[in-house]
């Protein structure tokens, strides 16, 4: 049984087309060919774009030159009314002072600090689901839920529930709805002082964001100058010094590295564990194996993962054949030559994680769902050269671990207490806006373990 895969476009369109294709969904607007191209041109009138699959091409521009491919401007166009001036956003020695500062709230030590949180969000969510039993139900509204729940009890330690954490969250997906990731800017070249035509719900609700998060954060500088405030991840990044000039983050900093680690953490856990349980539903034999190893999740000591190998396997897998993020973008700042092919300088070198993770010349079964692939010879290889669901080298998602050990906890509590099938009559087909989702959500029919 081969999981489900967007359609692809003929290999040729007109730039119009292309445009209205990449609106509806970036996956089915890319051709077939794709899948087994080392390297792919899109000429547009504006620019050219090269899709870059092989893998020393990959790692010059992620791991050995990553500052001569500076993240392009072009896609996160769409994303400034929310995002300001966040870490995502940034290039440079902007990013690299945000980083400095960011880090060390992610780093191996403070995994076992949140991990109380996490637990408590994971059994929060399984209360949940104890509703929804014995039906049908769109199970990305409670991963979603899930992902939003996690990060506030990390960030803030407040629940969901919290009056403020709810109206961010509900806040938030009016703006996904609102805010598609085509922005003209995309496509056509703007000076700065041009309007970006965005709709006034997208800016009107990305306000209201903000001064929400604005809100948790004065909250939060107050009790930190009160010697009050709880040793979390706010806390921990809004107290780090920059070793090289001694600042902090100011308080419109904090709003936008805020804005992007709900967006970052929120939406991308939220796909990649939806995803997750659907292939757990579509592969019976895999769901039960994982419920088994789940059986150990009795108490909350973060050494519990260590034993979570199934299921790490599975969600790793699951990240492989559905990366939240489809695509990332960078732009060459100096002239390139790549396989023969003169580059020139300012051109959108498009790094595609779903392309890359399926591609029909480095991966056994590409499209095959195959958690046993990480222990043979081919898996190990290719998690090391193709196999980018956080990106990799200097810009890898400062959350990566944080992520796979909340993505296995949940899924495995939530596994250990329910069994899942599909829903006939309703296969999720797979699109990519902000990230890999089903266009008509994902269904799932739980029912309570004995």
């Amino acid at each position: 049984m081969i999981p489900p895969k967007p359609p692809t476009r003929p290999n040729k369109v007109s730039l119009r087309q292309y445009a209205k294709l990449f609106k509806q969904d970036l996956l089915s607007a890319q051709p077939q060919r794709l899948y087994r191209a080392w390297m792919a041109e899109f000429r547009t009138p504006f620019f050219r774009s090269y899709l870059i699959n092989q893998p020393d091409l990959v790692k010059t521009l992620l791991k050995d030159r990553p500052d001569d491919f500076p993240k392009s401007g072009r896609v996160s166009e769409g994303l400034r009314p929310l995002l300001g001036n966040s870490v995502f956003l940034t290039n440079g020695d902007v990013w690299k002072r945000q980083r400095r500062i960011i880090d060390p709230a992610f780093e191996g030590g403070r995994l076992r600090d949140t991990f109380p949180a996490m637990w408590d969000a994971a059994e929060a969510s399984v209360a949940r689901l104890a509703n929804h039993t014995g039906k049908d139900y769109e199970i990305e509204e409670e991963t979603s839920h899930t992902a939003a729940d996690v990060i506030f009890r990390t960030l803030f330690s407040i629940p969901i529930e919290h009056e403020i954490a709810s109206q961010v969250f509900t806040q938030f997906r009016d703006y996904q709805r609102s805010q598609p990731i085509l922005n003209i800017a995309a496509f056509v070249p703007l000076p700065k002082w041009m309007p970006r035509f965005f709709s006034r719900r997208t800016k009107e609700t990305a306000k209201t964001i903000r001064a929400l998060i604005k809100q948790l954060t004065d909250d939060r500088m107050a009790e930190i100058k009160a010697g009050t405030a709880p040793d979390d991840l706010a806390t921990k990044i809004m107290t780090t010094v920059d070793p090289e000039t001694g600042e902090t983050f100011s308080a419109d900093e904090m709003v936008d590295q805020v804005a992007i680690f709900f967006l970052a953490g929120h939406e991308t856990s939220a796909s990649a564990l939806a995803w997750t349980l659907y292939l757990m539903a579509l592969f019976p034999d895999w769901q039960e194996k994982v419920a088994e190893e789940a059986k150990a999740l009795t108490t909350c000591d973060f050494s519990v993962i260590r034993s979570l190998k199934l299921s790490r396997d599975v969600f790793r897998e699951s990240l492989r054949l559905y990366p939240p993020v489809p695509m990332m973008v960078r732009q060459n700042s100096a002239p390139e030559t790549f396989r023969e092919r003169d580059i020139k300088s300012g051109s959108q070198m498009v790094l595609s994680p779903w392309h890359l993770h399926r591609h029909e010349r480095l991966w056994d079964n590409p499209d095959g769902f195959d958690p046993t692939r990480w222990d043979t010879e081919n898996g190990k290889t290719c998690a090391r050269d193709a196999y980018m669901p956080f990106s990799a080298g200097s810009r890898v998602c400062t959350g990566a671990g944080f992520a796979m050990v909340e993505g296995v906890l949940i899924l495995s509590m939530i596994l250990r207490d329910y069994k899942i099938t599909a829903v006939k009559g309703k296969d999720p087909v797979p699109v990519a806006h902000l990230t890999v989702r089903s266009k008509d959500g994902i269904w799932l029919r739980l029912e309570k373990r004995k």
